[in-house]
């Protein structure tokens, strides 16, 4: 083979009467026509369909489209969320919906934002320029002519392209196209641009998530769907490797399955990674492990709170002075905010991946502060309650909203009464913080458990007045059930400690209590005597109203009793007593008691014919177990 052969060999052509011709030239029996150079290969539809069993965010869909229907300027709209939350499936579907509009090019590309290094922006213009002139062409290397290109290649086109998993604003910005293009971001963190229309997403609600398991996996009822979905935070990574792995595993039954993701140390792995591209911890992990240090213990310690909080709460707990750390969190998708609430939180399945990355030490030190700052906010909101007026509501209003975090302070520091003092006095204190409040969301059986774990703090802690005040009111949640015996009980032991301290008034509360937990088991002649022991324990200390209250059940005790002249003794002394105080006897009750025993004593009335009184108080007071009062005393 001669130097021409070689020569056309190599350039892949032959060599025929002394000319050489290539392999696009035709070669026929009478003529040779040479063709154009075969053009570039180019991949200007890159979109794949979204999946089959999408489900929902139709808001999100027509906002986004709407904002990506350019006309005379680009369009321009972001997803912006959590990883797992469906933002580029949800990118795919809008794509789908707008691919008519957009028919030149449709252009996918991954812009890496959760990789140790994302890409860059001069990669991701190269990639889309090669998507035009083939993956051969020479560029440039330096960024700004790879833009030049890049707009020139997008210049009257009509061309929809999705900058998926963007890292921030640096990246994105030399990739936006000109006018008559439109281009879709997806983010964890936060990207502005001027005209960006950016929705941020969110679980899905539970009948769409629902609906997207047993798509997946029929098999489930629309209850164990339900329960499921809710144990995956209805986050759609999580129900669609719920859902693959029942769909392929038929010897897992769905109850069983559900039992276990309960568990909320193992519900991330329990999850697991069937049918997705990685587990939801995995995804979560991305976002973690890009956080500064900083952050990152702010980030763990959220995990205390069990549902929504304020930024007051969490500079407290969290130890971030102005919030500044959780507003770089809200940024990267990682904590929720409510714009209407001002509140945040955390998504179920992230505060369980952060609860697992506290420390030892750290989980102490956070959960303590958590339980001190919420028992403080029991303390102001029953303060606004007490100031009465509007502040009944608005000390109503706060407790309510904080009764979650106030719940959650309260159970870890019984939880830990018995292991250090500090969650010993953190849970003796907690049921007196908040009484008035408590004693009106707070059912009697649960105010039983509350005191009965602060009565074995305060015995851990051998504070003897905190073990009387317990053991009070105890006793009168106990009346308040109707269990009188034990509130007797509890009463009597009570009594019996601050005899031991020389706390008169403790012992006069005490005595009052007795005495309404035997008026109220019709043992009268008990009842008269501890409210005779209780009176002159008032006189002594200058208890005003103890004082009142004795006289007015001496009042009810002897009517009861069928002795109305005595009755009418103490009803008068109340009067007298309430007189001077200024405030109206018995609460209303008295004229029509005092009028019972008058007629008593007359023989007017017989003895059966006499309505059962109730123990009463001066205005303004109530009975005990029903608030408004020291915790552990009566009125």
């Amino acid at each position: 083979m001669d130097e021409k052969e070689k020569a056309a060999g190599a350039s892949g052509g032959v060599d025929i009467g002394g000319g050489q011709f290539s392999a696009r030239d035709i070669i026929g029996r009478d003529q040779i026509v040479q063709l154009p150079p075969a053009p570039a290969l180019s991949a200007l539809h890159q979109f794949r369909p979204p999946v089959a069993d999408f489900v929902g965010r139709e808001r999100e869909i027509q906002i986004l489209v709407d904002a990506l229907r350019a006309g005379d300027r680009v369009g321009l709209s972001g997803i912006q969320g959590l990883g797992g939350i469906g933002k580029s499936e949800l990118a795919r579907t809008v794509a789908q919906r707008l691919r008519d509009e957009y028919p030149d090019a449709q252009l996918w590309v991954d812009l890496r934002g959760t990789d140790p290094n994302p890409r860059p922006a001069a990669d991701a213009l190269a990639a889309c320029i090669r998507a035009f002139v083939g993956p051969d062409a020479k560029l440039p290397e330096e960024q700004d002519g790879l833009v030049s290109i890049y707009l020139d290649k997008l210049h009257g086109q009509h061309a929809l392209i999705v900058l998926d998993n963007a890292v921030d604003q640096a990246q994105v910005e030399p990739l936006l196209p000109p006018i008559g293009c439109a281009v879709l971001i997806t983010s964890r963190e936060a990207i502005a641009f001027p005209g960006l229309k950016r929705v941020t997403l969110e679980e899905l609600p539970p009948p769409e998530a629902r609906r997207l398991l047993k798509e997946i996996a029929p098999r489930l009822s629309d209850g164990l769907a339900d329960e499921i979905g809710t144990l995956c935070g209805c986050l759609p990574l999580a129900l669609r490797a719920a859902g693959s792995l029942l769909a392929v595993t038929p010897d897992v039954d769905p109850a069983s399955y559900a039992k276990d993701l309960r568990h909320e140390r193992t519900r991330l792995e329990t999850i697991g990674t069937v049918g997705v591209n990685i587990s939801v911890e995995a995804s979560f992990n991305l976002s973690y492990s890009r956080l500064p240090s900083a952050a990152r213990s702010v980030f763990r310690r959220l995990a205390v709170f069990p549902g929504s909080f304020d930024a007051q709460a969490e500079e407290t707990v969290c130890e971030d002075p102005r919030h500044k750390l959780l507003s770089d969190l809200v940024r990267r998708s990682m904590v929720l905010y409510d714009t209407a609430a001002l509140r945040y939180r955390l998504h179920d399945l992230v505060r369980v991946f952060a609860d697992a990355r506290l420390k030892v030490d750290e989980r102490q030190a956070v959960r303590t502060c958590h339980a001190a700052h919420y028992m403080a906010v029991a303390a102001l909101a029953d303060g606004l309650y007490l100031r009465g007026g509007d502040g009944v509501a608005e000390g109503l209003r706060l407790f309510d909203r904080e009764w979650g975090n106030i719940q959650a302070g309260q159970a870890w520091a019984a939880a830990h009464a018995g292991q250090d003092d500090e969650g010993a006095r953190l849970c003796s204190t907690y049921p007196n913080a908040g009484v008035n409040c408590l004693n009106l969301r707070l059912h009697p059986r649960q105010q039983i458990q509350w005191r009965e774990a602060a009565l074995s703090a305060a015995r851990h802690l051998k504070d003897r007045h905190a073990e009387g005040a317990h053991l009070g009111s105890l006793g009168n949640a106990n009346a308040a059930l109707g269990e009188l015996r034990p509130a007797i009980g509890f009463h009597e032991q009570a009594r019996v400690i601050y005899q031991e301290l020389g706390d008169r008034r403790g012992e006069g509360h005490a005595m009052g209590n007795l005495g309404l937990a035997y008026l109220q088991l019709g043992e009268l002649r008990r009842a008269i005597e501890s409210y005779e022991q209780r009176l002159p324990i008032a006189r002594e200390i200058g208890d005003r109203r103890g004082e009142g209250v004795a006289l007015g059940n001496l009042g009810v005790a002897y009517l009861e009793l069928g002795e109305p002249r005595h009755a009418i003794e103490f009803y008068e002394q109340h009067l007298s007593h309430c007189s001077g105080t200024r405030q109206p006897a018995g609460g209303g009750h008295l004229p029509g008691q005092l009028g019972q025993c008058l007629c008593g004593s007359r023989g007017a009335a017989p003895r059966h014919r006499v309505l059962r009184a109730t123990p009463h108080h001066c205005s303004g007071t109530r009975r005990p177990g029903r608030g408004g009062h020291r915790p552990g005393q009566p009125g």
